[in-house]
């Protein structure tokens, strides 16, 4: 016979409504006698029925989390299972769960949205990137619905609360690097231009040249348009300009990974005719060769603090939107050298 709420109250001597308090993390009950009740339903093997509870108090303790594309091209990229991991604890201790999106597309995703919205199968979303005219953002700024983003908002439509890491500076300080290397042709790979991200990025190369008198010079720079179908051939223009780079600052380290092979099949050699850095600091990148140098941009801290921000959100509605800006650092590795 299963064990109820009444059986759990009758050993740990309180109420019923104690107990349910107890399940609830009601911060009206004592430390004490949450850990005795607990201890009870451990013991019993007493398993609240959430779905029940969450239908009364008409919620679902779940958060969703909307990924930039489908969630099997976006696994592929080590950010997000990492992003996921920050996100995921603070979920844990907070005990809700998480709702990931599955579409393929945009418009998928746009739909999913508001069906996790209307449908309240969510108490709030994690949104993991910014786009310019981001329809799914422009929905949750409308939608009342507590939801934070990882990544700057552009214009930020709605006073939107999110986390992120200083990308300007972060990579005029990664030029700077490489320019106190002695490098003066130096490109930058970036990514899609509609994601805010990358537009920070390459605002902050262009603070570092300007700074030290470089010009800049746009055939330095490659985007992922760019480099649409036959990527090599992209890289290999670069490399054959007639002052080719001496090095190149990539949107991430998985970038820079397809980079290093394309230098590879043009016989060029990293760190000996070409340096390169990108960032994210995945796991992989310490153990490439040459080990790549890259920016550290702590990625389970964003997921975390996401996360927290919504939390709080949901759990106090009058909570002003907030900023919070998470610390990156460069890591020296093999595949930078100095002129």
């Amino acid at each position: 016979m299963a064990v109820t709420i009444k059986d759990v109250a009758k050993q740990a001597n309180v109420s019923p409504a104690t107990v349910s308090r107890v399940i609830a993390d009601n911060p009206r009950i004592s430390v004490k006698t949450k850990v005795k009740v607990r201890e009870v339903m451990k013991e019993l093997g007493y398993y609240p029925n959430f779905q029940a509870r969450n239908l009364v108090a008409k919620n679902s303790r779940t958060l969703g989390v909307i990924m930039e594309n489908s969630a099997a091209l976006a696994f592929q990229n080590p950010f997000f299972p990492e992003v996921l991991r920050g996100i995921s604890t603070r979920a844990h201790e907070s005990q809700y769960g998480l709702y990931l999106s599955t579409g393929a597309t945009q418009e998928e995703i746009y739909e999913e949205v508001i069906e996790m919205v209307q449908g309240r199968r969510v108490d709030g979303i994690v949104l993991l990137y910014s786009k310019i005219g981001d329809p799914v953002m422009e929905y949750l700024c409308q939608s009342g619905l507590p939801f934070a983003v990882v990544g700057r908002p552009y214009k930020n439509p709605c006073s939107v609360t999110y986390v992120d890491n200083d990308n300007i500076n972060t990579a005029k300080e990664t030029v700077e690097y490489l320019i106190g290397l002695g490098h003066r042709q130096i490109a930058f790979v970036g990514g899609a231009t509609d994601f805010v991200v990358s537009l920070d990025r390459l605002e902050g190369y262009k603070q570092a040249l300007n700074k030290h008198g470089i010009l800049f010079d746009v055939a330095y720079t490659v985007n992922q348009e760019f480099m649409q179908g036959d990527k090599s051939e992209a890289i290999r223009r670069l490399m054959a300009l007639e002052l080719p780079p001496t090095a190149i600052v990539t949107h991430d380290d998985m970038v820079a990974y397809e980079v290093i092979g394309y230098l590879e099949d043009l016989k060029i050699q990293v760190p000996e005719d070409v340096s390169i850095i990108g960032f994210n600091n995945h796991m992989i990148s310490k153990h490439l060769k040459p080990p790549l140098s890259t920016v550290d941009i702590s990625i389970y801290d964003l997921g975390l603090h996401a996360a927290e921000l919504v939390v709080e959100k949901i759990t106090d509605a009058s909570v002003p939107p907030k900023q919070v800006v998470v610390p990156s650092r460069l890591i020296e590795r093999g595949s930078c050298r100095r002129l």
